[in-house]
C-alpha cells in the first residue's frame, strides 16, 4: 500500500497474515512521511535486516516483531522439511540471530526469550507445525498485550500529564508499539480527552524520527503540532512555552537510568534547569532488574554515514568522523516519574521499581503537583 497518510487512523506498526504457516507485514517506517509502503518478510534474515535497518523500530514494536520472527523461523524449518530436532535447534539458532539484531532495547531480548521458555514445554518430537502454531499463539498474545499495555499506559500517563505545552522527543507512538504507544499514547489520550495543549516534537536528529514519524502520527489523529531543531529545545523552555517532557525508553535499569533516543539526556538536563518535569513512559518488559545502573547499559554505536548524509543528502566531509551512538542513559534522579501500565512509578527510586513490578503496590492516585502548571 502506497500514498499519504489516512485522515482516519494511523496505521499500526506489524501485522501477521495468515496462520501458522504465514507472514508477517512490516509498515517501512524509513519510507515516511512520504509513503505508507508494507514490507514483507516471510524470512528471518528480512526480519534482522528490517531491525537493524529501522524498518521497523521502537522497543515494544521490534519486541512483537521477534516473536514473530521465531515462527518465521519455524516456517523455514516447515519449508526445509526438518526433523523435529532439528527443527527445534534451527529456531533456537535463529532466536540469537533475532536477539541480537539490536543490543539496547531489552524488549527484543525478552519477547524471543518469552517465546523461548513456551517453546521448552513442548516434548522434543514436536513436529514444525505445531512448533510453528506454539509460537505463533505466544507472538500474538505478546502482540495483544502490548495493546493493553499502551492504553493502560495512556489512561495513567494522562492523569498526571501537566497542563500546558508538551515537548517530545524521537517516536513512541502505534509506530513504535504494538497498540497507541507509551509516551505519545499520553499525549493522544490527554488530548481524546477533551484536553487541548500544544505539542512539540524534536526533529530527534539524525534520522528525524520525530519529525517523520511523531508528527506524522499526530497530524493523521488531527492534533496539531510544531516540530522543532533538537538545539532549539532550551530556548522553546526558555520562553515558557513547555510545561512537561515527556519520553519513551528502550531500556531501565533497576534502580531507574534510562537509556532512550540519543539526546534525551540532554532534554533532561535542560528540565532540570527550567523546572520543567521530565517524564517516561514504558511498559513494564522496558525494565531490566538485571542491569544495576545505567553505566552497564550497552549502546548500540550506528554508521556514521547516518549523521554525515542524513537522509542520503551530504552533510559533512566524506572524510569526517562521525560520533554515531543511537542511545544515551538519562540517570533516574532527572526522572520526575516512570508511567508504566500498572501505574506512576514516583519518586523514582530502586525500592518503588522492585515494588511495581513485583505487582505488590496498588496503583496510587496521580500526585496532585504532576496536574499543575506550577514547576517543581
Amino acid at each position: 500500500m502506497s500514498g499519504g497518510p489516512s485522515t482516519s487512523s494511523v496505521p499500526r506498526s506489524l501485522r501477521w497474515i495468515g496462520g501458522e504457516d504465514g507472514r508477517l507485514e512490516l509498515l517501512d517506517q524509513t519510507r515516511l512521511p512520504g509513503e505508507v509502503v508494507w514490507l514483507t518478510c516471510r524470512q528471518v534474515d528480512q526480519l534482522v535486516e528490517a531491525i537493524r535497518s529501522l524498518r521497523v523500530r521502537g522497543a515494544p514494536a521490534i519486541g512483537i516483531a521477534g516473536a514473530y520472527g521465531l515462527v518465521l523461523a519455524a516456517g523455514e524449518a516447515m519449508q526445509a522439511g526438518l526433523a523435529p530436532e532439528a527443527a527445534r535447534a534451527h529456531v533456537l539458532a535463529r532466536a540469537e540471530q533475532i536477539a541480537t539484531a539490536r543490543p539496547t532495547a531489552v524488549n527484543l531480548r525478552w519477547a524471543v526469550e518469552r517465546s523461548l521458555a513456551v517453546l521448552a514445554t513442548l516434548p522434543a518430537a514436536t513436529d514444525d507445525r505445531l512448533l510453528a502454531g506454539t509460537l505463533l499463539a505466544e507472538a500474538r498474545a505478546i502482540h495483544d498485550e502490548d495493546r493493553q499495555l499502551c492504553e493502560a499506559i495512556g489512561r495513567h500517563g494522562a492523569a498526571v500529564l501537566p497542563e500546558g505545552g508538551v515537548l517530545t522527543h524521537c517516536n513512541t507512538g502505534a509506530l513504535a508499539t504494538g497498540g497507541d504507544g507509551t509516551a505519545l499514547a499520553v499525549i493522544t489520550t490527554a488530548w481524546e480527552q477533551g484536553r487541548r495543549f500544544d505539542v512539540y516534537a524534536d526533529e530527534t536528529r539524525p534520522l528525524l524520527q520525530g519529525s517523520r514519524l511523531t508528527a506524522w502520527e499526530l497530524v493523521t489523529r488531527g492534533i496539531p503540532v510544531t516540530v522543532l531543531v533538537d538545539s532549539a529545545a532550551g530556548h522553546l523552555m526558555k520562553l515558557g512555552l513547555v510545561s512537561s517532557v515527556i519520553v519513551g525508553a528502550d531500556r531501565i535499569t533497576a534502580c531507574g537510568d534510562v537509556a532512550n533516543k540519543i539526546g534525551t539526556y540532554g532534554l533532561a538536563i535542560l528540565a532540570e534547569a527550567h523546572r520543567i518535569p521530565f517524564l517516561v513512559a514504558a511498559p513494564s518488559s522496558t525494565f531490566d532488574l538485571s542491569i544495576a545502573a545505567g553505566d552497564e547499559i550497552p549502546i548500540e554505536q550506528r554508521d556514521g554515514d547516518e549523521v554525515r548524509r542524513p537522509l542520503g543528502v551530504a552533510a559533512a566531509p566524506a572524510e569526517a568522523g562521525a560520533f554515531n551512538p543511537a542511545f544515551d542513559v538519562t540517570p533516574a534522579r532527572l526522572v520526575r516519574g516512570i508511567i508504566t501500565e500498572r501505574g506512576v512509578i514516583h519518586p523514582v527510586t530502586r525500592e518503588q521499581i522492585a515494588e511495581t513490578l513485583a505487582g505488590r503496590r496498588p496503583v496510587r492516585p496521580a500526585p496532585a503537583s504532576y496536574a499543575s502548571r506550577r514547576k517543581l
